[in-house]
């Protein structure tokens, strides 16, 4: 399997940043405490914090489901506190992997064109 990079573009509700960080604090915590196979998790926001691009690196598609799994609790609360103006998933996902996003507007899923 292959290795697979996660990109997350959010637009943050009025008021609603320290949450939005508060959250992303614990998810963090999460990911150097339980994930195995994350390799990446890194929260990038632009000048006056309206807005944040979330990275995410996974060893495999079992990696990334197990982040999910780990991070499922707070889903919801992030996502009360943005707006997803896009994610996308580059790599080859496992069929499981693929079933779990299947009901998903987001990510879309990029797999290579040719490998290196």
């Amino acid at each position: 399997m292959s290795e697979l990079l996660g990109i997350a573009r959010f637009k943050l509700h009025a008021g609603k940043l320290d949450e939005f960080k508060r959250l992303s604090a614990q998810a963090a915590e999460i990911v150097r405490t339980k994930d195995t196979g994350t390799l990446q998790y890194d929260v990038y926001f632009n000048d006056d914090q309206s807005e944040c691009v979330v990275i995410e690196r996974y060893r495999d598609s079992e990696a990334a489901i197990e982040h999910a799994a780990n991070l499922g609790e707070l889903f919801p609360a992030v996502l009360a506190t943005v707006s997803v103006v896009h994610g996308e998933l580059l790599g080859e996902p496992s069929p499981e992997l693929r079933a779990n996003l299947a009901d998903s507007d987001v990510p879309v899923l990029f797999t290579p064109y040719q490998s290196m």
